[in-house]
């Protein structure tokens, strides 16, 4: 284990990303796969573990729907956990706390019992991402933080496309708790290659009380209203009002909090008042939203609309993920060169190009344009979070990394919930308009999706022209 800190990492970083930064980010990146991924794998077998436990959809659901509370709720501590134990020491702890839910999953007996094991999943799961980015952050300081960046963000883009292919496979030669077990071994290998070639990063010198009370508003504010918003699709008309008026009561109350408390807040909501801090969690939140929730999208599309197998669909996807991988390699050899404004506004550009196909479902588009389709996407997605990252990253010292990391992070996941939330209301509106239609109620779904994009772009014209500069 090396005994240099991130500190003496940083002072003097070189131009060039060498081999062992990056075997960290590689390293480092394994947490934010499985955590990802996880949620694509096991939707797969949904159907399988309703059959299991002779549960009903409605009940089985909550596999899904606990599992991404859990991590909405998680991200907000992750700054806090970071600054007070270090990011190393985090990072490894929240790998621990998923294998623990993986294994329970393994073993549960029972539908309930499945559910509150992937709870202890998704907190763990929920750490992950944001301690991960700061980490690397810390570690390649300024200078490289874009190029290095640019290489992890990609995993996120891919985990949706990988998701259905992994479990699909999975359950055709095993039983369904290898859905859960296949964690195990990446995860124990990625907490030894941390111990062994990760940079210990020291706790933050100010030592600052956790934040209970906006703990107490922020996380379960987040997940009464993305819970509010899920039970809008399922028709449940008195749960869901109660849970989106709740919710949005308790984050008034942490914005509220946040604004007049003393102390450091969970996160601090001035943060998004500083540019470009403010427009880069715009762009990051609506984009979340059009891009994950277009993730629910398609693959519902692909299996209810023209019958395919998960598999199968999960191979039609694979275009949008060789299209991230493309984008990753142009990112990564311009994102020091070229404005991040360009960049993002670029990507945002070609998403909205590959997705107007998809307002044509009614007329059945062919397979070969939407590979193409579904390829520029893949591109603008590259080139969208890993400018956007490395501009507030390189604005930010080195203490305020996490928190900045975890609100960010928090911001993306917060987008892809609510996007995927109310573009289920919408679809399921109007499957109910056009009847036994199906093409065209997702076609007029995705006039949502270029919606949302559009509000995006309007976010990403704040962001600077020029490189990083300055401190936020």
């Amino acid at each position: 284990m090396s005994d240099k800190t991130a500190d003496d990492t940083a002072e003097a970083p070189p131009a060039r990303v060498d081999a062992g930064l990056l075997r960290i980010a590689f390293i480092l990146v394994l947490g934010t796969f499985m955590a990802t991924i996880d949620a694509t794998i096991v939707s797969v077998g949904i159907d399988t573990l309703a059959t299991e436990f002779t549960a009903s959809v409605t009940q089985i659901q909550w596999v899904s729907t606990a599992y991404l509370l859990a991590v909405v709720g998680a991200v907000p501590a992750s700054g806090w956990l970071a600054g007070r134990f270090g990011g190393r020491r985090t990072w490894i702890a929240a790998i621990g706390v998923f294998l623990l839910g993986s294994a329970l999953c393994a073993l549960a007996w029972s539908a309930p019992s499945l559910i509150v094991f992937r709870v202890i999943q998704g907190l763990g799961a929920g750490l992950l991402p944001a301690t991960g980015q700061a980490l690397l952050a810390r570690i390649a300081g300024p200078g490289r933080t874009g190029r290095v960046i640019s290489v992890v963000a990609v995993v996120p883009l891919l985990s949706p496309v990988l998701g259905p292919l992994v479990g699909g496979s999975i359950l055709g030669v095993a039983p369904w708790p290898w859905l859960f077990l296949v964690n195990l071994p990446i995860g124990a290998a990625a907490i030894l290659l941390a111990r062994r070639h990760v940079p210990d990063v020291p706790p933050s010198a100010e030592r600052t009380a956790f934040d209970l009370r906006g703990a107490a508003l922020l996380s379960p504010g987040l997940a009464v209203l993305v819970y509010g918003l899920t039970e809008v699709s399922h028709g449940s008309a008195l749960p869901a009002a109660v849970g989106i008026v709740a919710g949005v009561v308790m984050l008034a109350g942490f914005t509220v909090h946040g604004l007049r408390t003393r102390g450091t807040p969970l996160v601090d909501p001035r943060l998004f008042t500083r540019p470009p801090f403010g427009a880069a969690a715009l762009a990051l939140l609506v984009l979340g939203a059009s891009v994950f929730g277009t993730m629910f999208l398609l693959p519902l599309y692909f299996q209810t609309g023209r019958g395919l197998s998960a598999f199968e669909a999960g191979l039609l996807l694979a275009p949008q993920g060789l299209g991230a991988a493309a984008g990753s390699v142009l990112v990564n050899r311009t994102i020091d060169k070229a404005a991040p404004r360009t960049l993002v506004v670029t990507g945002i550009g070609l998403i909205l190009l590959g997705t107007l196909p998809f307002t044509q479902l009614g007329h059945e588009p062919p397979d070969a344009v939407i590979a193409v389709a579904l390829a520029v996407r893949g591109v603008g997605m590259a080139m969208i979070g890993a400018p956007v990252m490395n501009i507030v990253y390189s604005r930010i010292g080195p203490a305020q990394l996490p928190r900045a990391s975890g609100a960010l992070n928090l911001l993306n996941t917060v987008g892809g919930s609510l996007g995927t939330a109310l573009l289920a209301v919408v679809l399921q509106s109007r499957l109910t308009a056009h009847g036994q239609d199906v093409p065209q109620a997702f076609a007029d779904t995705f006039w949502w999706v270029l919606g949302l994009c559009l509000l995006a772009a309007a976010g990403a014209t704040r962001l600077p022209r020029t490189g990083p500069k300055g401190r936020l």
